[in-house]
């Protein structure tokens, strides 16, 4: 039997790929030797993460864009079929959060959040799909979040983009079954990154509600979700979709 692991001669796109999580997901497909295109706003932050993979053997590059902007978004997919010749994989992981209750909210901020964590990955997968169907098949991986089954009052936009995101993953795998498109949401627990270190700052005693609730007794760490990344993007997956998978150290099924 084949490697059903290997990604050798596929190309990657990773949003938000220059930190946490969607580095962590880098890390694995490059691996297994996907390319990768490291996609995010910070130019200085993505020439580290592809320094990193470079020096891991891995073919990767980094392209700037605000996800935000369909023509950017569309630029993106476009440079990396200039690129590389094709696509196989989008990991839809760029995002933000501004923690407030509901009646804090202005529309600004509502919308700056839908935005960047779900228009996002309408614009790049809308962009990814004509190429994903013409190489054949391809995978899509959506960053949900464990606010996409609880509803925390700080994570009032946050927790609304990531419900969207698992109720459009699951339109989008019924869509595009057909083309061989597998999609499936990963919905992260609690991960040491930039965005939940910002949490545990704003919110008393987070961090220790955290561990008491996590039977693994941990923070996850980026690298927790490399492992998930390659199986929803490789072989091994090909008949897996639609799905939403907690990786949260079983934080989800402890009431």
């Amino acid at each position: 039997m084949k490697n059903l692991f290997d990604l050798g001669g596929k190309v990657a796109i990773v949003t938000g790929g220059n930190g946490g999580i969607g580095l962590g997901m880098a890390r694995g497909l490059a691996a297994q030797g996907a390319a990768i295109i490291v996609a995010g706003r910070n130019a200085e932050k993505s020439a580290a993460a592809v320094a990193e993979l470079v020096a891991q053997g891995a073919t990767a590059s980094a392209f700037a864009v605000d996800v935000k902007d369909e023509a950017q978004v569309n630029a993106m997919v476009a440079e990396t079929i200039r690129r590389h010749g094709r696509l196989d994989i989008l990991i839809n992981n760029a995002g933000m959060s501004i923690r407030k209750q509901p009646q804090d909210y202005t529309l600004a901020e509502w919308r700056e959040v839908i935005d960047s964590n779900l228009t996002s990955a309408f614009l790049a997968s809308h962009a990814a799909y004509p190429h994903l169907k013409r190489a054949g098949g391809g995978k899509v991986i959506n960053i949900g979040s464990m606010m996409s089954i609880f509803g925390a009052p700080f994570a009032t936009a946050y927790a609304s983009s990531k419900g969207g995101i698992v109720q459009f993953t699951k339109v989008c795998a019924n869509a595009w079954a057909k083309d061989n498109i597998q999609v499936n949401a990963v919905l992260p627990g609690w991960i040491d990154t930039a965005l939940t270190q910002g949490a545990r700052r704003d919110v008393e005693g987070l961090h220790e509600r955290i561990l008491a609730r996590t039977p693994a007794g941990r923070w996850g760490e980026p690298n927790d979700l490399a492992g998930i990344a390659v199986f929803l993007c490789s072989a091994a997956s090909d008949f897996v979709t639609g799905t939403a998978i907690p990786v949260d150290g079983g934080y989800s099924i402890n009431g």
